[in-house]
């Protein structure tokens, strides 16, 4: 019987993956799985990914005949998932010894359908605490009740996978597989998914998750098309949250959390090559078109006055011009 299937992505990562693989080394167990999904890599992964099959106790495996993206890799390990339970590990990252035994005993004992854990960021030599914006610990609520209110940060906005634990029911249910062929934002439909739809979480204080932030080949560090993927993840969030019996409670949540990633984009439009800053704002534009408007107007009434002017502007130029969008 697998206790724990661990899913690791891995993309072009050959400077990382070793330490992503030695702490992997560290954590395993006779009853662990380790799921390695190579995405079609074209550097020095793929050896390092053999070696490790090799070497590391419960490791398999699978390869992309073609580059798929985050969401779609992570598809692909659930698929394959044996364990009662199942977390999320990227190439790039690393993990304190025996932080996997320490999570399956977390959620054994808590009897929930899910676990989160705090994460500790590294930015080159700097590492600090990242805590989920969520302030009972150890106790077990109803998901949902974690989502609101919406003019703070909450546990829908802490977009993870990687930190924390899942029962295999979700598995099978469904409300863990990913939006496939999303290559960023993969985890904002996720996580309100999971917070719609599963029926018990708790939030527990272990730090053993280090995420390598400000990697140059991290998407969330370059400016090219593939970073407006974030408008048909929270296209999605939204859809999915209007069908929802807490439509009316939830949506401002939803609409507000659009909009504050729209404004962050259009704040770092220097990121961006020319034609990828123009077709940002035509999109954003016609997101804005789509959303609720009654919803929208008091979510930009709640935003500080940088932010929802912003957004105003972008609006009302796009009420006059009404741009093609490209699809």
């Amino acid at each position: 019987m697998v206790k724990l299937s661990v899913i690791v992505p891995f993309y072009n990562v050959q400077t990382f993956a070793p330490d992503a693989l030695r702490s992997l080394h560290a954590n395993a167990r006779q009853d662990f799985e380790f799921i390695l999904v190579d995405d079609c890599s074209t550097d020095g992964t793929p050896e390092i990914l053999a070696r490790a099959e090799r070497e590391l106790p419960g490791a398999v495996v699978l390869r992309h005949e073609k580059n798929s993206g985050l969401a779609t890799a992570r598809n692909t390990g659930i698929d394959a998932a044996r364990g009662e339970y199942l977390t999320f590990l990227d190439g790039d990252d690393w993990l304190a010894p025996g932080h996997y035994g320490e999570l399956v005993a977390a959620i054994e004992d808590l009897g929930c359908d899910f676990v989160r854990t705090d994460h500790v960021e590294n930015t080159g030599r700097s590492r600090s605490l990242r805590r989920v914006p969520h302030g009972p610990r150890q106790v077990v609520m109803n998901p949902r009740d974690a989502i609101l209110p919406p003019e703070r940060s909450t546990s829908v906005d802490y977009a993870y996978a990687w930190a924390g634990i899942y029962h295999r029911r979700l598995a099978d249910n469904g409300v863990l597989r990913f939006l496939d062929g999303l290559r960023t934002a993969e985890d904002r439909p996720w996580i309100w998914r999971l917070h719609r739809e599963a029926e018990s979480f708790a939030v527990v204080g272990l730090h053993g998750v280090f995420y390598r932030r400000g990697v140059a080949s991290s998407l969330t560090q370059i400016g090219d098309v593939r970073q407006l993927d974030f408008i048909r993840a929270l296209d999605q969030v939204v859809e999915e949250t209007s069908r929802d019996p807490d439509a009316d409670r939830l949506l401002p949540k939803a609409v507000r959390t659009y909009c504050a990633i729209i404004a962050h984009h259009l704040g770092n439009m220097e990121r961006f090559e020319p034609a990828v800053a123009r077709k940002l704002r035509s999109m954003s534009a016609a997101a804005l078109r789509r959303m609720p408007q009654d919803v929208l107007k008091d979510a930009l009434d709640s935003m500080d006055l940088r932010r929802g002017s912003r957004l105003r502007r972008l609006r009302r130029r796009a009420a006059l011009s009404s741009p093609e969008v490209a699809a």
